[in-house]
């Protein structure tokens, strides 16, 4: 009987996965903080079910000679050593699909409260204040330019679901061309141009040594000092410190972020303050999408399972 091993992480619902394989499949759920966890429980297992932050290293596939499968519970794959996965012959999947309904919405939601200064609106209200002016100075979106940080499938969802605002999109991405960019009504940008162009900026990169803290003073003080900007991309690639002091000397206006350098709000610089609106690493969520997740992961293993090529399948760069 083939063993599956997941990881306790919110996003994994044994019971839907369970659903899919059927009963001739043991799950078993444990809780992998660190790489002996892993070995432990996935010792004598046929498919491992990680969270984004589960470490799988080479070391655990020395140690788990029954893998057949490790399974990404999301889109990214950089915690799992997809080389030494190939060299082992253990196939490696994500969920390439996975929540881009969710972070589109919610890049939306968050570039929508910051251009409409929500969050100043809400905490002026809570300290007992009734005073419209609280929120000047406040422009049209639809006289606006928005940049994207990165035109891959989320964005051009974003892009797609902002198209009704009648503002002008521009996107910088030197792996996307201009041509297919002008499919969504994006007009493809360099970097230091969508900075000094845009009025606002939503970042969707993923964390590379090119993007870590690629916002920093000098980026910040290229913006609109009325910019807004958006961050459900990784934390790091906005450099925190630099970002307070750009609301500080209002070289940007507002930042309504997902994600943040170190996942403790309590140690942000940017805690508090009326002009930042955080959310808590929630854009991907949805019981829809969590549903889809596991279902799509238990789908992907039995495919394994059978000798066929799974959907998600990761292959070394």
């Amino acid at each position: 009987m083939a063993t599956v091993v997941t990881s306790d992480a919110a996003v994994i619902h044994p019971e839907t996965i369970q659903s899919v394989l059927g009963d001739e499949v043991t799950i078993e759920r444990a809780t992998i903080s660190a790489e002996d966890d892993i070995i432990d429980a996935a010792t004598d297992a046929t498919a491992l079910i990680v969270g984004v932050d589960d470490q799988v290293t080479a070391t655990v596939f020395d140690h788990c000679e029954q893998l057949q499968i490790v399974a990404s519970a999301g889109v990214g794959v950089d915690n799992i050593d997809v080389e030494a996965a190939a060299d082992h012959d253990i196939t490696v999947v994500n969920v390439p699909e996975y929540c881009t309904e969710e972070v589109s919405t919610h890049a939306v939601s968050l570039l929508l409260a910051g251009v409409r200064r929500l969050g100043v609106y809400d905490r002026a209200v809570e300290r007992g204040q009734w005073n419209w002016q609280d929120g000047r100075p406040i422009h049209r979106l639809s006289e606006q330019t928005v940049g994207f940080l990165s035109f891959g499938k989320l964005a051009k969802r974003t892009a797609e679901k902002l198209a009704g605002f009648d503002c002008e999109l521009v996107a910088a991405d030197p792996y996307v061309d201009s041509e297919e960019m002008a499919d969504y009504g994006v007009e493809k940008v360099a970097m230091d141009e969508l900075l000094n162009h845009a009025d606002h900026v939503s970042v969707h990169a993923p964390l590379t040594e090119d993007t870590r803290h690629l916002f920093d003073r000098d980026a910040f003080a290229k913006m609109s000092d009325m910019g807004v900007l958006v961050n459900v991309g990784r934390g790091p690639i906005v450099d925190e410190a630099a970002l307070r002091w750009a609301l500080e000397n209002d070289e940007i206006g507002a930042a309504c972020v997902d994600v943040l350098e170190s996942e403790s709000p309590e140690e942000s610089p940017l805690a508090e303050r009326d002009d930042v609106i955080m959310t808590p690493h929630a854009a991907f969520y949805s019981e829809e999408s969590v549903t889809d997740l596991n279902e799509h992961l238990a789908r992907d293993i039995q495919a394994v399972f059978d000798g066929e090529e799974p959907e998600g399948l990761i292959t070394p760069a």
